[in-house]
């Protein structure tokens, strides 16, 4: 089984203060260590699931000539459709064996942003499609602030520190589909080993094997979450606002064995972003003789550009 520590939101907001010190125990330890925790207890139902599951298989189905027609040239794949093999890890030229969907941000109150953000894109042909994707973002960007008060607490910040940068923020929802594989791929797999861009990442559908997070040993270990758990790891922008207190681990998608290429996986990670002009200068309670200062100044809009151009979805 896996050995990715398990918490329980629920603990976080029982409003039992020695539940919630434990919580924020558990998850900073985890997150310090290897970068991945199981979490239960979110704001997703089972039927919201369940939903989005079936919107997502039925819009993937979809003839390859509709789902191009919702791929939109110059915003690097931030909305919409983006065809199999485009995007790629840091470092690679092979394109990952995936497609995949991205719902953004649904901004509220805030003409600057709305100017900012490219617009959803709004799928013609499923009637369920766009208010099943909007709810299910609304639902783990709640999940996601409370995760970070506790990472704030465990940071020894005050618990909304991250509040004001992640409302409104640049957040993504990528329902992924790796078809099946009909041919000996040339030296690609599902997902290749990359680390995540964001302040944290709210994984659905790691329910079977596939996902592998690289321990400190460098070695390749399963990361399996039950049915009622997300998987939740550390992105980038926290690792580097941490000085590397958290960590943001290596993960992959490996191809399945030869007797189930012809399946199909679907997953569903939520990228918590902030705001464009939060500053992920390394925290000054982060750094010590220890551990002196590993990275230089940056917005998260800037550092979000540069990885973009590195994954190949933006020009420079």
């Amino acid at each position: 089984m896996s050995i990715i520590p398990s918490v329980n939101l629920q603990d976080f907001v029982s409003g039992d203060p020695d539940r919630k010190t434990q919580f924020t125990k558990e998850i900073g330890e985890a997150f310090e260590n290897i970068g991945f925790v199981a979490l239960s207890g979110h704001f997703l139902s089972d039927t919201l699931v369940d939903n989005l599951y079936n919107e997502v298989k039925d819009f993937f189905n979809l003839p390859q000539e509709v789902k191009d027609s919702y791929e939109i040239d110059g915003i690097g794949g931030q909305r919409g459709y983006t065809s199999f093999g485009k995007e790629h890890a840091k470092g690679r030229k092979e394109g990952d064996l995936k497609e995949f969907w991205h719902f953004g941000q649904y901004v509220v109150n805030d003409a600057k942003l709305e100017a900012e953000y490219p617009n959803n894109v709004m799928v013609k042909e499923l009637a369920n499609f766009n208010d099943v994707g909007k709810e299910t973002y609304k639902m783990l960007e709640k999940t996601a602030k409370y995760v970070l008060r506790a990472l704030a607490l465990h940071l020894e910040l005050e618990e909304t520190y991250f509040d004001n940068y992640i409302r409104n923020g640049n957040s993504i929802l990528r329902p992924i589909h790796y078809p099946p594989i009909t041919s000996e791929p040339k030296n690609a797999v599902r997902a290749a080993a990359h680390g995540d861009i964001n302040l944290i990442t709210l994984l659905m559908g790691a329910h079977g094997k596939g996902l592998q997070v690289q321990n400190h040993k460098g070695e390749w270990v399963d990361a399996i979450a039950k049915p009622d758990q997300l998987m939740i790891n550390v992105g980038d922008m926290l690792s580097r606002l941490s000085n590397r207190k958290l960590k943001s681990t290596i993960h992959q998608v490996v191809n399945p064995p030869k007797e189930l290429w012809g399946t199909s996986r679907y997953s569903i990670p939520f990228f918590m972003h902030p705001i464009s002009e939060m500053p992920l200068n390394c925290l000054e309670n982060c750094i010590d003789e220890s551990h002196p200062k590993a990275f230089e100044d940056i917005t998260a809009g800037a550092f979000l550009h540069e990885r973009l151009i590195e994954l190949g979805l933006i020009k420079s």
